[in-house]
């Protein structure tokens, strides 16, 4: 009495069976095993329906509220971090946002003096604890900071009345809403989004105020470099009708952070590069009163040894021209007229430079030269010998 071999397990059955034992399985074990080779292996959908229930449970919950940043990447509209075709050489410097512009180090004392200004001044004009701070200071072109302004929008045009230019103040929403709560008496609790409506009568006048206040304090924090004003213009609703640049243009964008009863904003300024093309030798100065290239005491030594050096004059009695065949037929003995009187002017020269004019004469049995006028040419002078 033979065994029949009993066919593998369905869980071993992973490769094709070879030798006599091929015979003897069955039909059921043979399709059995092919199903389990051609048969793909289905993707693992837990963690994926666990995440979809997630948001579902976000978005249905009674106490759970999304923030903005995560309406977006639910929505898909964050911008993705890495991926997509490489781009060349060529599109990266077409399609390049980088501004690269000369380092102003004086803007950030002019905008941090602003600051420690705009925090008495909000304090008075809202009556309570107003908190104002530095942000960042960005330099971008006009149309970035056109397409990242926040609808429905306040943007006040200003004039710089000495430099022939404007500029713009923006104020966001949270601060309007919570300077419209504090100053008209209304609950100081944290307030709900409101999102699409258009700006009342009252609001608008009341953020007229709001930015001709940032604007005088910007226009003090310039003192120390510049006197200028900047004049409040108009206010406007739509970006389009702000416009003051060309949207390639560079512009300067500082963002000063406001806390009001613990309810934070921000204002920004735009300013661009143009602008303060006027003042931009005193911006780019590292502190107060800086010359670039100068050292005061070096020059007053090196002018100080230059009065002491010893210099060579030349007094021309008179010049000249004669023709090169009349030089040539020239003997030795021969005289030359050059058609001078006693009265004639004398030139005293240092090497070709003229610094004098004046008149001939004899003093203590020597030929003597009386200066008469000065040339006005010994910066020249010094110009040139510096130079060497």
């Amino acid at each position: 009495m033979t065994d029949t071999p009993a066919p593998p397990a369905p869980s071993t059955l992973a490769a094709a069976p070879a030798g006599e034992e091929d015979a003897d399985w069955s039909d059921a074990a043979w399709e059995l095993a092919a199903a389990q080779q051609t048969a793909p292996p289905a993707p693992p959908a837990a963690e994926e329906a666990e995440a979809m229930r997630q948001a579902l449970s976000a978005m249905t919950g009674e106490t759970k509220t999304l923030s903005q940043e995560e309406i977006d990447r639910l929505l898909n509209f964050a911008a993705p971090e890495g991926g997509g075709p490489a781009m060349s050489a060529i599109q990266r410097l077409v399609s390049s946002t980088t501004v690269n512009k000369d380092r102003l180090p004086m803007l950030d004392v002019v905008f941090d003096r602003m600051v420690r200004m705009l925090n008495t001044s909000l304090r008075q004009f809202a009556s309570t604890n107003v908190e104002a701070s530095l942000s960042k200071i960005e330099w971008l072109r006009y149309t970035d900071f056109q397409d990242a302004i926040e609808l429905p929008a306040l943007i006040g045009v200003a004039r710089a009345e000495p430099w022939d230019n404007q500029m713009l103040v923006t104020i966001d929403s949270a601060l309007i809403y919570c300077m419209m709560d504090v100053l008209l008496g209304g609950r100081r609790s944290r307030p709900g989004r409101i999102d699409g409506r258009a700006y009342t009568s009252i609001e608008r006048k009341m953020t007229e105020r709001m930015m001709k206040v940032v604007l005088q304090d910007l226009g003090q924090s310039f003192d120390p470099l510049a006197q200028v004003d900047f004049v409040f213009d108009r206010l406007e609703v739509n970006p389009q009708f702000a416009t003051i640049t060309r949207a390639t243009n560079a512009i300067i964008r500082v963002r000063i952070a406001v806390e009001v009863e613990r309810r934070t904003g921000h204002i920004d300024i735009v300013i661009p590069y143009a602008t303060l093309e006027p003042i931009r030798g005193k911006l780019v100065q590292m502190f107060m009163g800086e010359k670039f290239g100068h050292d005061t005491v070096w020059e007053n030594h090196l002018k100080n040894e230059l009065m002491r050096s010893k210099l060579e004059l030349v007094a021309v009695l008179a010049e000249t021209k004669v023709p090169l065949g009349e030089v040539l037929a020239w003997q030795k003995g021969q005289s030359l007229k050059l058609r001078i009187t006693p009265d004639s002017t004398v030139m005293v020269f240092s090497k070709t430079i003229p610094l004098f004019a004046g008149h001939m004469g004899q003093r203590n049995d020597n030929i003597a030269v009386k200066i008469d006028t000065d040339l006005d040419t010994k910066q020249e002078l010094i110009d040139g010998l510096l130079s060497h």
